[in-house]
């Protein structure tokens, strides 16, 4: 069965955005850049709630830009022809290899699980996240703890009162003080 998969950044303090919205303190370096690649190549399809959805547009035309380095053009070439399934209530219609979600997340990973497909199913934002966590789908949380204390936003763990044992799989340590975390919950 394919695996459900929850990465972002997040701070010290467990955000992945600032009470200001801002995020700007998870900008990767080479390195840590180099790690979200390898990772983005296990996944089979990626989930995203409408605001990320719209944060990651920049990539469908970034591989037209002069600036941008090789890694960035690896990351586009990986994430562009990667399936999307969008959720949102506001959005219409979504571009590149995205569809709007028929139905809930729940019903969104059980259809992706039963289709026959390689990879793993990414989830992407905290507020998608804690819907599936909820429910019980996360396999693995993966991640990237910033060195940095943003005093609020929006929590990297959903804030249910509800107990997951997780196991550690791998940790890793930046040069930047990055630290990647990796756990699977234990069932």
């Amino acid at each position: 069965m394919r695996r459900v998969t929850y990465s972002m950044g997040v701070s010290l303090d467990g955000y992945i955005v600032g009470p200001d919205g801002g995020f700007d303190w998870t900008a990767p370096d080479e390195e840590v850049f180099r790690s979200s690649i390898d990772e983005i190549r296990e996944a089979g399809v990626h989930l995203l709630g409408r605001r990320l959805y719209e944060t990651m547009l920049y990539w469908e035309t970034a591989d037209q830009d002069p600036s941008l380095d090789d890694s960035m053009l690896e990351w586009a070439a990986l994430w562009n022809p990667l399936p999307k399934v969008v959720f949102s209530t506001t959005l219409s219609a979504v571009r590149g290899h995205a569809r709007l979600a028929s139905g809930g997340v729940a019903e969104e990973i059980e259809r992706l699980r039963a289709e026959p497909g390689e990879g793993d199913i990414a989830i992407g934002g905290a507020t998608l996240a804690a819907e599936a966590a909820a429910s019980g789908l996360i396999d693995e949380y993966r991640a990237r703890v910033h060195p940095v204390l943003v005093g609020g936003g929006i929590p990297f763990f959903p804030q249910r009162e509800r107990r997951v044992d997780l196991e550690l799989v791998e940790a890793r340590t930046f040069s930047s003080g990055v630290l990647y975390l990796r756990y699977r919950v234990t069932r």
